[in-house]
C-alpha cells in the first residue's frame, strides 16, 4: 500500500523525457512504465535585471506503453516542471505541465494522439533547438498557435510512408480553438491545421518542411492584421560521425509576438544555424546564429511607426560537458546583436548579452 501511495504522489510531477536516461519501474504482460527526471541548477548573468539571476528548475515525468495486440500499441506521455528559482512564500514556486497526451499506434498505419504536445511546425523548428540553454526561439513560441508546445492538439504521424519508403515520415495535425477568458491574447488561437514531412536521405542527412494555418480569434483580429495566421518552415540537418549541423528558414504571417505588450508581427523571416561536435572525452562545443526580422509591422509604438525591424539577432557560443550519462555541466553565451535604438526601447526588447551557467543531474 505504501508503494502505491508513493507512486500516486509522484504522478503529478513526473516527466517522460526521452528515453536515454529513463528508469523502468514496471514491465509486465506487454505494459511498460518509465520515469525520468532532470534537476538543473542554472544561473543567468546579464546586465538586463529582468534576466539576471537564478533560473533553476526540476522536471519529472512518466511514460507509459501497453501492447493491446500484435498491431495496436497504446501510449501516454506526461512532463511537468517545478520552478526552483522563486521563494516558497511568493507563491510563484509552483509547477506547470509541459506535455500531456495519449494515443494509439496501429502497425504501419501510423499513430494518433491528443493532448498537450509539440505543434507541427516544431517538427522542423526543433532541429535547431539543441543549444545548451538558448536557441529555438526565432519563431518557436510556447502556446502561440502550432509553433512549439501547445494544447488541444490532435496529431496523426506516419513513419516510413506506411512502411514502404524508408526514412520518409509525415504528420498531419489539427488544433482546436483555445479562446478562454483566462488566456492572454497572445496565447489564444482559433481552429487550425498543419502538416509536416521529413526525409532521412541516409548517411546522417535529412530534409524537412512544415506548414500550418489557423483562424485568429476575434480578440486577436482587433489589430486589423487579418483573420488567419500562417507559417511555413523548411530545414536541413546532418547528424553523423559526432557532428551535428542544422539550418532552418521559416516565414510566419500574423502569428509571432514580440515586445512587452505582446504585439503581433504582420510577417517574420527567420533563420537559425547550428553546429556542434561531440568529443569522445565528453565535451560538446556549440555554435549558432538565430535571427528573426519583422516585416511591415505597421504599429504605432511609443508614438512612432516602425515597419521592418529585427526582432531577434544573436550569436550563441556554448558547450556541454558530459561527466557521464547522469551529470552534465553546461555554459551558454548569448551575444545579442540587436541595436539599442528607438524601436527596441519602445517595444521593450532586450539588447543585452546573457551567460547561462548550469549543472544538471538527469536520470
Amino acid at each position: 500500500m505504501k508503494n502505491y501511495k508513493l507512486l500516486a504522489g509522484l504522478l503529478p510531477v513526473m516527466m517522460a523525457a526521452g528515453a536515454a536516461n529513463a528508469a523502468e519501474i514496471y514491465n509486465k504482460d506487454g505494459t511498460k512504465l518509465d520515469i525520468s527526471g532532470q534537476i538543473e541548477g542554472n544561473h543567468y548573468i546579464s546586465s538586463d535585471k529582468a534576466e539576471d539571476g537564478d533560473n533553476s528548475f526540476v522536471r519529472f515525468g512518466l511514460r507509459g506503453e501497453t501492447q493491446v495486440n500484435d498491431q495496436i500499441t497504446g501510449f501516454g506521455f506526461y512532463q511537468a516542471e517545478l520552478n526552483a528559482a522563486s521563494s516558497e512564500a511568493s507563491g510563484d514556486n509552483d509547477s506547470k505541465t509541459r506535455y500531456a497526451y495519449a494515443g494509439i499506434k496501429v502497425g504501419d498505419a501510423g499513430s494518433f494522439d491528443y493532448g498537450r504536445n509539440n505543434g507541427i511546425l516544431y517538427d522542423v523548428g526543433g532541429w535547431t533547438d539543441v543549444l545548451p540553454e538558448f536557441g529555438g526561439d526565432s519563431y518557436q513560441q510556447t502556446d502561440v498557435f502550432m509553433t512549439q508546445r501547445a494544447g488541444n492538439l490532435a496529431t496523426y504521424r506516419n513513419k516510413d510512408f506506411f512502411g514502404m519508403v524508408d526514412g520518409l515520415d509525415f504528420a498531419v495535425q489539427y488544433q482546436g480553438r483555445n479562446d478562454e477568458n483566462d488566456r492572454n491574447k497572445s496565447e489564444r488561437n482559433g481552429d487550425g491545421w498543419g502538416m509536416s514531412t521529413t526525409y532521412d536521405l541516409g548517411m546522417g542527412l535529412s530534409l524537412g518542411a512544415a506548414y500550418a494555418s489557423s483562424d485568429r480569434t476575434s480578440r486577436q483580429s482587433e489589430d486589423m492584421l487579418g483573420d488567419r495566421a500562417n507559417a511555413v518552415s523548411t530545414g536541413i540537418k546532418y547528424d553523423a560521425n559526432d557532428i551535428y549541423l542544422a539550418a532552418i528558414y521559416a516565414q510566419t504571417y500574423n502569428m509571432n509576438i514580440y515586445g512587452a505588450d505582446d504585439l503581433v508581427a504582420n510577417k517574420t523571416q527567420n533563420v537559425e544555424l547550428v553546429a556542434q561536435y561531440q568529443f569522445d572525452f565528453g565535451l560538446q562545443p556549440s555554435l549558432a546564429w538565430v535571427y528573426s526580422k519583422g516585416k511591415d509591422l505597421g504599429y504605432d509604438i511609443g508614438s512612432k511607426t516602425y515597419n521592418n525591424q529585427n526582432l531577434a539577432n544573436y550569436i550563441d557560443i556554448g558547450a556541454n560537458y558530459y561527466f557521464n550519462q547522469n551529470i552534465v555541466a553546461k555554459v551558454d553565451y548569448k551575444i545579442n546583436l540587436l541595436d539599442d535604438n528607438g524601436f527596441t526601447k519602445d517595444a521593450e526588447i532586450s539588447t543585452d548579452n546573457i551567460v547561462s551557467v548550469a549543472i544538471v543531474y538527469q536520470f
